[in-house]
Formats: structure tokens, C-alpha cells, sequence
């Protein structure tokens, strides 16, 4: 991981306040969540803040573990400028991604850093698809363009069973927003990398297609 970036630890020590201030606070917690009937209301700030709020230390720490690993990658590629661009997209679009497919459920509630985690994710893997991801529980190692396809299949497989208490949908629009905000960032990438481009969008397609024929 190297020397972190400014920018990094600003994001993680964000993250980690505001989410032990909503452990604490209910009412906190409750004004800043994502919640779609606020939203729907005209509380849009929701959308944002709720980036920045956690269920608990658990869910924190993963999220900015996450963060940790693939940061500096991304940041090595584009820019530290370029990666808050990443990051704040990913999270916009991921509450986008949430809203769209559960707008007529207006008790709906989520937070998390995890769309725009994804989105970095994903702009780590399209930027450098070869390089290896491991983890602990299964020390074999995976190139990253494998684990990127096979996550967002089963973000999919989890939107449309809703699978566990995990906002799949946001994941899914974080990744998205790494996907393409990267490569308008990083126009070269058609040109060095287009299999990899082409490989990465199967499952963004695979999703639209699903969700044209009401499948999800």
C-alpha cells in the first residue's frame, strides 16, 4: 500500500467520525441514511451523506480495508484529484442505481461507503485487470479482471433475490461509476485495453438486458 494519500486517509478518517457519531446518535443515524421516501421528499442529500454512515464497526472496517488496498493503485493510474472524482461518483451513482430500482419502496433505508469502495474497485481492476486478489478465506490467487466479472455477476444474482441485508444495487452503481468515470479519465485505455473494456461491461450489459426483458 505504500505511503497513503492525503486524500485516503481524509476519506477514511471521514468515514470513520461521522459513522461513530450515528453508532451512537439515533436520531443522527436517522436524518442522514439513505432512506427513499426522504429522498423522494427532497432531502437529496441523503444520497451522499448516507456514503459516510456505517450499520456498525464490522461494516466500517471492511469498507475502508477495501479502500486501503486498492487506493493506491487507482491513484498511481489517474491522480489523486482523479480518485476523489472516482470515489464521490461511484457513490452518487450507486445511490442513483438504489433509488431507481426501489423508488415505490419508500421505507427503503441503506448506508455505507460500499458504492463508491465498488467503484474504486472497479477502476483498479480496469485499470490494472492482471494484476492477483487474494483474500484471507481463500489464499489461492485471482486475477482481478476474473473477480471483477464474477462480483458484479453475483451483485446481480443478490438484486434480483434479494440476497442477505446487502444493497447489491449500490454496489453494482458504484462499479459502474468507476467503470466509466475511469475510462473518460483515462480515454487511452480503447486503445491499450479495449478486450479488457469489452470483458469488464458484460455484466453492466448483462444487467440492462435484465432488466429491459423485467427480469429484475
Amino acid at each position: 500500500m505504500g505511503n497513503l494519500s492525503f486524500f485516503t486517509i481524509v476519506i477514511i478518517a471521514a468515514n470513520a467520525l461521522i459513522s461513530y457519531k450515528g453508532f451512537g446518535d439515533y436520531s443522527f443515524f436517522e436524518r442522514y441514511k439513505f432512506n427513499v421516501g426522504s429522498i423522494r421528499r427532497g432531502e437529496q442529500f441523503r444520497m451522499f451523506s448516507s456514503g459516510f454512515l456505517h450499520a456498525d464497526t464490522t461494516h466500517l472496517l471492511f469498507n475502508m480495508l477495501t479502500l486501503l488496498f486498492f487506493a493506491d493503485r487507482v491513484i498511481s493510474f489517474v491522480g489523486e484529484i482523479n480518485f476523489l472524482v472516482i470515489y464521490v461518483g461511484s457513490l452518487i451513482l450507486g445511490s442513483l442505481l438504489s433509488l431507481y430500482f426501489h423508488k415505490d419502496e419508500y421505507h427503503y433505508s441503506a448506508v455505507g461507503a460500499s458504492g463508491a469502495v465498488t467503484g474504486i474497485l472497479y477502476a483498479a481492476i480496469l485499470l490494472d485487470p492482471k494484476m492477483d486478489i487474494m483474500f484471507i478465506f481463500l489464499p489461492i490467487p485471482i486475477k482481478a479482471y476474473i473477480f471483477g466479472i464474477v462480483y458484479l455477476l453475483y451483485s446481480i444474482y443478490g438484486m434480483k433475490n434479494r440476497v442477505g441485508n446487502i444493497g447489491h444495487d449500490a454496489h453494482f452503481g458504484g462499479a459502474i461509476g468507476g467503470y466509466l468515470i475511469t475510462l473518460i479519465l483515462r480515454p487511452s485505455l480503447f486503445e491499450t485495453d479495449l478486450l479488457m473494456i469489452g470483458l469488464l461491461a458484460i455484466p453492466i450489459v448483462l444487467l440492462l438486458i435484465l432488466h429491459k426483458l423485467g427480469k429484475i
